[in-house]
């Protein structure tokens, strides 16, 4: 696998273009040691991966768009609604790069998975003070088709891990972790004021995100700042129970409602999420 490795200052990141565009690992060098800020990469995941052309899943893989149905197949393992869009398992192309930069695009062509042709970039800064990604998808079509964007970042999760973010509502869900309807964030989901997460357990999309979140480990004495831009005003928080990772995925529409969110022909949706790190 070949990664391409971004550098400023104490910050350094490593990039898989051909594994989905992914992120394999993002650390900061504070004063001789090194804090992972992303989980590293493994066999069986990506320390951060594209969402493209959607996030989460679609309802046993049934897309109706302007009244004409489209059944999408299975496309993860263990999992029989299709789940993340494509991007994530397609390799993507090197555009530009530089030691602090690059750019990576995909380019589908509507033939397998999504039915629909679209061209996604991933534009990767790293500064002296975080790394930001600029997300685009541009639809390819003649007429408006679902679209969307998103990241899915893994954190890495102590005992102590706090976060931080404030959003209107919250869609419950199934035992498929399909959407059943929207709710208030009740007090045990919020996290409008900073809290640990050793006690939570979640797998939910929230709205009315305000495209600010923060992340702490106390006992690392390290915090992240999480910022997104429109179109992500959509917020995906996955806390499985007993893992050492949880995720903050910023996404522009809610879980299985893509097909609501219509791209006219020739259009582009685009958007920047930032990860800064910061000292307690």
């Amino acid at each position: 696998m070949t990664v391409l490795s971004l550098r400023s200052g104490r910050l350094a990141v490593d990039l898989a273009p051909a594994a989905g565009g992914s992120i394999t690992r993002f650390v900061l060098d504070a004063v001789g040691t090194a804090f992972d800020l992303l989980r590293p990469a493994d066999a069986a995941a990506m320390a951060c991966y594209p969402l493209v052309p959607f996030s989460n899943r679609i309802a046993n893989g049934r897309l109706v768009v302007d009244g004409e149905e489209f059944v999408l197949e299975p496309n993860w393992p263990g999992q029989r609604h299709p789940m993340h869009g494509d991007g994530w398992a397609r390799p993507w192309q090197v555009a530009r790069r530089d030691v602090r930069s690059a750019e990576l695009v995909y380019e589908h062509d509507g033939r397998e998975g999504w039915p629909f042709r679209y061209h996604a970039r991933q534009a990767f800064h790293l500064g002296e003070e975080g790394l930001a990604v600029g997300m685009t998808i541009e639809n390819l079509e003649d007429r408006p088709v679902p679209a969307g964007l998103g990241l899915h970042p893994f954190f890495p999760r102590d005992g102590d891990t706090e976060l931080a973010c404030r959003v209107e509502g919250v869609w419950r869900a199934d035992a498929d972790v399909l959407p059943i309807d929207r709710v208030a964030v009740p007090p045990e989901w919020s996290f409008a004021d900073s809290r640990p997460l050793d006690d939570v357990v979640l797998d939910n999309c929230f709205d009315g995100w305000d495209g600010r979140a923060a992340i702490r480990w106390p006992r690392r004495g390290l915090g992240l700042a999480l910022e997104a831009t429109e179109p992500f005003r959509h917020l995906v928080i996955y806390v499985p129970k007993g893992r050492l990772h949880f995720c903050v995925e910023p996404v522009s529409h809610a879980n299985g409602a893509v097909a609501q969110a219509l791209l006219p022909a020739g259009a582009t949706l685009a958007g920047e999420i930032a990860f800064r790190p910061f000292m307690l």
